[in-house]
């Protein structure tokens, strides 16, 4: 079968479309017919080794999985002996090692079923930028009713999906984009968008009960600006170099800060792989409360020019690989 493997960290060019050998699923994987997969920030990252600490899980000298692609949507081909809850040609979706492949094994408590009114591509779209979403909004932001919400950088992955969920918990949203993306998030629920290239959202006065920063360009000052007495900033997403210093130095000022002021500066967030998040997303995908947005469409011999675009920083929502019914 073909699959996008890696054997050095660089940049795309390091990424080879070749043959590799069929996974077997075990007692409690299923094996996947690859549909759909989406290419995310944490895919350059294992791709380049960089921040450093990522080489401490993909190997410190060269990686140790060569397949990249975590997010995946596809046909249920076979189940190992334990599997209970799938059975082949079930369509599913969720969380795999692999997914820039004809087929990929994961475990069955990684999946869920896909609703049947959402394409393999839109189910893609959704796990990683979900979990991040999802998480940091209502786990992190307790999020409520009736709260205002901020969210820079309203028109990527974690945005679009992030706004739509803010919305079926009864919450206010602005979403902060650029010109080009100002009626793009507003289509998807935002209740008000501004344009970053016209206003600076962080002094026009209007204070937030929680601000999802999905960019990560601003002080902590800035960001204090933007937030009520009691307010939560919760960070997800940014640039961090090769050794990650900026995001050190952030942290180590949040924490001083979180002494003197009321308001909770989140200062790390990492999202979890969860079923549970995944049935919720099923759910609010099948009622028509979510509908991913999708910028770009790749095939699987153009994953290096689909992670090098995302890379650029300019995707409108998620940006994936969809695999023809007919590979083999």
């Amino acid at each position: 079968m073909k699959a996008a493997v890696y054997t050095r960290y660089g940049p795309p060019d390091v990424v080879q479309i070749t043959d590799v050998e069929k996974p077997v699923p075990k007692d409690n994987e299923v094996l996947i017919r690859v549909r759909a997969a989406s290419v995310n920030p944490l895919d350059w990252h294992f791709m380049r080794g960089t921040p450093y600490f990522v080489r401490i899980l993909a190997g410190l000298l060269r990686p140790k999985d060569r397949r990249l692609g975590v997010d995946v949507a596809g046909q249920v081909e076979a189940v190992g002996g334990n599997v209970a809850q799938f059975k082949p040609g079930d369509t599913v979706f969720g969380s795999c090692r692999g997914a820039f492949a004809e087929y990929a094994c994961t475990s069955e408590s990684a999946l869920v079923m896909k609703p049947d009114n959402v394409t393999f591509e839109q189910a893609a779209a959704v796990p990683v930028a979900a979990f991040t979403a999802l998480q940091g909004l209502r786990d992190k932001g307790h999020i409520q009713p009736g709260h205002k919400l901020l969210i820079n950088g309203a028109a990527g992955g974690v945005g679009t999906l992030a706004v739509q969920i803010a919305k079926s918990f009864g919450t206010e949203v602005t979403g902060v984009c650029s010109t080009r993306n100002v009626e793009m998030v507003r289509s998807i629920g935002a209740d008000r968008v501004i344009d970053y290239t016209q206003e600076d959202f962080t002094k026009r006065g209007q204070r937030y009960d929680l601000f999802l920063d999905c960019v990560g360009n601003l002080s902590l000052s800035a960001c204090r600006r933007v937030l009520n007495p009691k307010g939560v900033y919760i960070p997800a997403g940014g640039s961090a170099g090769r050794w990650m210093i900026g995001p050190l130095v952030r942290t180590i000022t949040a924490l001083v800060l979180s002494r003197f002021v009321s308001q909770k500066l989140v200062i790390f967030f990492l999202a979890k792989p969860s079923k549970a998040d995944l049935n919720v997303m099923r759910g609010l995908m099948k009622y028509g409360k979510v509908t991913p947005v999708i910028d770009r469409r790749y095939s699987l011999s153009e994953v290096p020019e689909a992670i090098r675009y995302l890379e650029e920083g300019h995707a409108r929502g998620k940006v994936v690989i969809t695999l023809e019914l007919t590979t083999k």
